[in-house]
């Protein structure tokens, strides 16, 4: 992980006289955590404000990984006081690295050009991170047999790297989030700095009391912002959100936000809106009826994917011939809250409650890869594939194995996100059904919160479209169900891939297509 330079100094004293190279190791293996996590910090927020995990990943990996070079090669100019620089390189890396987090949340609200002080605050920390090493390796060299020296750090390195990765999406995201993580690691690093001027104060020439100041004051700043934490992301998403925030909630998978204006309460995903109370109604009704009455009206087993805010399973649920609705859908906490916000109960009808509703709480391929009886209707509600991790869920392979979850007379629909303003990526699913052998019926509405927005309904035989709708419903009557079937020239077909695993070709339709309207 790290690049180790070979230029090794000598230092005032042998550090094998004060019998403390085990602790100095110790140090080793919190630098490494550390480090990692502010690399990780860095790729999940990127991932959540801009999408494209593959992209924002790959990117923020490789300047880490060229600043761990830079710092590494940085370190050879550095020829005498190595345990003063390498204190002072912790005090910084605990104050960058620390702040990183609020700082980009900060920014992404408030700064036009977000990418450049992204991209700047990951080579900051990952050169700061990439002097700390080879630093301490020349500080140990009167200690070690040179193989010993490299094996030894180079194991506590690794086992760091691994703690971190393990720690980061099991415990720290969902338990801290992200802004909390960023400071308490970086007062993680300010006390190996602060703990440092006694373990190596013999190595120092001339006092370490500013040493000691400057690591205290760090540390005071960082306990300062983690007890200010909420208040800070609050202060970033204020810009970023038009209404008035009533409820987050940081999850392993999201960062789900409630805002409240004057026509009701707004549900964000990573910062993207899923729906509006106000007008939900008129989206969920076109998402569900169409499929039900394709198939009869009269359902029996009833799969949803996706759609754990519950608005889906409140339409499916009223029909009386409903025996069972399963919900499969990645986030727990996306499924519980109705439970922890009182107002989408209410909106639901609290249909998590009914006792025909099971909750699976799992990837839905993954679900769908094991055996099941067949279910005779299916509602796809997926976030929009802004990501490699959604795309694959609007993949051949993906409606082949749902595909093989349904009866012969079985009818599905899906949003399929906007087929005016991502007319490529709308039709990419429509041509990705199709190769997966369903014979598609592509339909939209109008939502205002949205704009136009589009479906498909899709069976294995082919079929015409339902010309009648359920009685009771606030949108959907006989003639806004044949309207929905209705195209225009504007929204009409375009060429386009077939979404496959191996191309994804969805994620960059939709990607290119949106970034206009950013």
């Amino acid at each position: 992980m790290f690049v180790l330079h070979d230029a090794f100094f000598p230092v005032p004293c042998s550090l094998t006289k004060m019998n403390r190279t085990p602790i100095i190791f110790l140090n080793v293996l919190v630098i490494a955590t550390c480090g990692l996590v502010y690399e990780l910090l860095a790729g999940t927020l990127a991932s959540y404000v801009l999408g494209d995990s593959v992209t924002q990943f790959s990117l923020i990996i490789g300047i880490y990984l060229s600043a761990l070079g830079i710092g590494a090669w940085l370190s050879g100019f550095i020829d005498t006081g190595l345990a003063r620089r390498f204190i002072e390189v912790e005090i910084a890396v605990a104050l960058l690295g620390g702040f990183s987090a609020p700082l980009l949340f900060l920014s992404f609200a408030r700064l036009s050009y977000f990418q450049v002080v992204l991209y700047a605050i990951v080579l900051g920390v990952g050169t700061l991170v990439g002097l700390e090493l080879p630093l301490l390796m020349r500080l140990l060299k009167d200690t070690l047999a040179f193989k010993d020296l490299v094996s030894r750090v180079l194991t506590f390195d690794y086992i760091g790297a691994l703690v971190a990765s393990l720690l980061f999406p099991l415990f720290l995201v969902p338990k801290l989030g992200l802004v909390r993580t960023s400071l308490a690691f970086g007062l993680l690093n300010a006390a190996v700095g602060l703990w440092a001027t006694w373990l190596l104060a013999p190595l120092m020439k001339g006092k370490v009391t500013g040493l000691r100041l400057r690591a205290v004051a760090v540390m005071v700043l960082l306990v300062m912002g983690f007890i200010k934490a909420d208040s800070l992301t609050k202060l970033a998403e204020e810009d970023l959100f038009a209404d008035e925030i009533i409820y987050t909630k940081t999850t392993a998978y999201q960062r789900i936000v409630i805002t409240r204006s004057r026509a009701g309460f707004q549900l964000f995903l990573n910062g993207h809106l899923q729906f509006s109370s106000a007008d939900e109604y008129r989206y969920h009704e076109a998402l569900v009826h169409p499929a039900m009455m394709a198939a009869g009206g009269k359902p029996h087993r009833v799969l949803v994917l996706g759609g754990g805010d519950g608005l889906a399973v409140r339409e499916i649920l009223r029909y009386p011939t409903v025996e069972s609705v399963t919900l499969v859908d990645l986030d727990p906490a996306m499924t519980k809250l109705s439970a922890a916000f009182p107002p989408l109960a209410e909106l639901n009808k609290h249909s998590f409650a009914d006792p025909r509703v099971q909750v699976i709480n799992q990837d839905a391929m993954i679900w769908l890869e094991n055996a099941v009886a067949p279910f005779d209707i299916a509602i796809i509600d997926f976030p929009d594939p802004n990501t490699f991790a959604l795309g694959k869920l609007y993949t051949t392979r993906f409606y082949k194995l749902l595909k093989a979850r349904l009866t012969p007379e079985a009818a599905l629909a899906i949003q399929s996100t906007s087929p005016l303003f991502a007319r490529q990526s709308y039709w990419c699913i429509m041509k990705t059904l199709e190769a997966a052998g369903f014979a598609v019926r592509p339909y939209q509405t109008a939502v205002p919160s949205f704009g136009v927005w589009g479906f498909a309904l899709a069976r294995l035989q082919d079929f015409a479209p339902p010309t009648v709708a359920p009685s009771g419903l606030r949108f959907l009557d006989d003639r806004a169900m044949q309207g929905l079937f209705a195209s225009s020239t504007d929204t009409s077909p375009v060429p386009v891939e077939v979404n496959r695993l191996d191309n994804q070709a969805l994620v960059r339709y939709y990607e290119s297509e949106w970034k206009r309207y950013e």
